[in-house]
């Protein structure tokens, strides 16, 4: 085990429909800025920057930073599609735990388009395919957005196998409005009933169109640092990383003719589990989560593989009530990406932000009293799963 790492500053900015944002490198700058001054760390101090964005072009990152700073450091471009916050900033943490390193920034950005999201090469291979070849092999293709179908097909399956209520899934849609009514910097804070959820349009059974989160502009950024380096500059008991994880495709996700499976169901187990191990914590420690909820099936399906509830057990878990404030746990506080939204480079860097305050206790309306272990869980297809563990002393 190499040094700890710390979170000593975040910052984001209010996320925004397609067509409504500031430009990719303006909302990068504005949350690399927040993060510094959070940290109340110069540029100059900074060694290494971390750049995530999934739709743009080579070296948006150099572009993203240079606003905040030309001081000739390294500066990493990362994609990982819908975990790309996170494995940003799983490569910096590496940096500080290896030495490599004292203090780096982690930039997350997105500038994306209206619509569901669709491949933007035609001409190679799709690196979906194998995803795609077991999605044809159970339930074909229809007109639906493919994602949709993917989790749609997944919550499906889920619910022939333990008999789940469509209701059950709506349900976990009002909660992320609930929550989402208390951040500011979500994109939905209207409040939904579980009827309103449910008589939306349908998008692919059992999803409906407040089911699935909305394409999203934005930026959030994290500065990390060693322990020598927060006390040379006088920072006291900062937030820091207590163990993360990342994931990719098992054979059990092609091979085992499941949609649950598919779509990273073993790959949130998996990292789950070896984030616990390294941390010396179980779940029931957790406190605080904010994990991918690209789909409030997805949701469900997580509650189970990160383990805050038996197999088969999330409708239960949903209807008492412990998946929110005076429950087990509190999930998604920020409203999650059904409402905060997700713009993809931004997400995991966004949900790092939210467990930060929560964890210094700074998350106003929104905080889990007494919040001292936060888990954080960010799923991409393609695939990689990273999931990290937050603690405060």
């Amino acid at each position: 085990m190499g040094r700890r790492v710390n979170v000593i500053g975040v910052g984001m900015t209010k996320f925004a429909k397609p067509g409504a944002s500031e430009e990719y490198n303006v909302m990068a700058t504005k949350a690399a800025r927040a993060a510094l001054e959070d940290a109340k760390v110069g540029y100059d101090l900074i060694e290494q920057a971390y750049t995530g964005y999934v739709y743009g072009d080579s070296t948006c990152g150099q572009r993203a930073i240079y606003d905040v700073g030309l001081s000739g450091i390294p500066v990493f471009n990362v994609n990982n599609n819908c975990s790309t916050g996170s494995s940003a900033l799983y490569l910096g943490r590496q940096a500080i735990e290896g030495g490599l390193a004292e203090c780096v920034i982690v930039v997350g950005f997105e500038k994306m388009e209206k619509g569901a999201l669709g491949s933007k090469f035609t001409d190679r291979t799709n690196p979906l395919e194998y995803h795609a070849g077991v999605m044809n092999k159970l339930q074909g293709f229809t007109a639906a957005p493919p994602a949709a179908q993917m989790f749609g097909g997944a919550g499906r399956e889920y619910r022939f196998k333990y008999g789940t209520k469509r209701e059950t899934f709506a349900k976990v849609a009002s909660k992320a409005r609930q929550h989402a009514a208390n951040n500011p910097y979500a994109l939905f804070n209207t409040q939904l009933t579980v009827e309103e959820v449910l008589a939306s349009d349908e998008v692919f059974d059992p999803l409906t169109r407040f089911q699935c989160c909305p394409p999203t502009c934005g930026a959030a950024a994290a500065v990390l640092c060693s322990d020598e380096f927060a006390k040379k500059h006088g920072i006291a008991n900062p937030v820091y990383i207590a163990a993360q994880s990342m994931t990719t495709d098992y054979k059990s996700s092609f091979d085992e003719d499941s949609m649950i499976k598919m779509v990273g169901y073993d790959m949130t187990k998996q990292a789950a589990k070896q984030v616990y191990e390294k941390a010396g914590v179980g779940p029931e420690d957790v406190d605080v989560v904010e994990l991918h909820d690209c789909f409030t099936t997805n949701e469900v399906l997580t509650y189970e593989g990160l383990g805050l509830c038996k197999e088969g057990e999330a409708e239960k878990f949903i209807w008492a009530g412990d998946n929110t404030y005076g429950g087990k746990y509190v999930t998604n506080p920020s409203g999650g990406l059904l409402s905060k939204g997700h713009p993809l480079g931004a997400t995991g860097l966004a949900q790092c932000t939210e467990l930060v305050w929560q964890l210094r206790g700074t998350a106003d309306k929104r905080q889990v009293e007494g919040a001292k272990v936060a888990l954080q869980h960010n799923l991409g297809l393609g695939g990689a799963c990273v999931v990290t563990m937050y603690r405060r002393d």
